[in-house]
């Protein structure tokens, strides 16, 4: 018999996505210094009391923010890189969509520009992975398994693809017209990507390094 869940904890669950909800507001805004623990409650309707009930101070709620941030670009990339229908197809509109989403003020702000200083390199890094590679090597194992791209070695080419995505990521961030930017970092990458699927034709080629006397 299922039984009901006391009021306490949706209150609970409630309370800590408000919190999230308005961090993510006021640090796209504002940025980690200029956004102040006061002002998050106050957007929350809260106390400060039940900030700190969830959260050990302004880092712990930054890092649920960027986490907020995270999650909801992995489930949004999720659903279009495992739709039905043309592998190859699917996996380029992912990587459009993870463009597109390196446009969002939101993204940009807490992910990009903040993340590393806040949360320090490691860390930042260290969630990265957790998040956005993940995701790349899911793209690339189905395409392997689908034999879009011969017989790649999966992690290898999964690391080399998030370094390129990373990269244009913080391209993108810096730059004047991002939108410009955007759109050709996605033709380079694409472009990178097809060349992959053209070595299927003549096979991998011998890449051992030797030295020589």
């Amino acid at each position: 018999m299922a039984t009901a869940r006391p009021r306490r904890v949706d209150y609970s669950e409630s309370t800590r996505k408000a919190l999230v909800d308005g961090a993510v507001v006021l640090f796209t805004e504002r940025g980690y210094a200029g956004t102040s623990l006061d002002e998050v409650c106050k957007r929350a309707r809260v106390t400060k009391g039940a900030l700190y009930h969830h959260f050990s101070g302004k880092q712990g709620l930054f890092e649920a923010a960027f986490h907020a941030v995270e999650q909801d670009m992995l489930t949004r990339l999720s659903e279009i890189v495992s739709q039905p229908g043309d592998v190859w197809e699917t996996s380029l509109e992912g990587l459009r969509a993870y463009l597109r989403v390196c446009l969002e003020p939101a993204y940009q702000r807490i992910v990009l520009h903040e993340g590393p200083v806040v949360m320090g390199y490691e860390a930042w890094r260290r969630a990265e992975e957790r998040f956005s590679f993940g995701l790349v090597r899911t793209a690339v194992s189905g395409l392997i398994d689908s034999g879009l791209i011969g017989e790649a070695p999966e992690e290898p080419m999964a690391r080399l693809l998030f370094g390129a995505l990373a990269g244009g990521a913080t391209m993108i961030a810096a730059a004047e017209d991002q939108k410009k930017a955007s759109e050709e970092i996605g033709r380079c990458i694409e472009s990178v990507v097809s060349g992959l699927r053209a070595l299927k034709e003549t096979g991998w080629p011998n890449c051992a390094v030797t030295t020589g006397q």
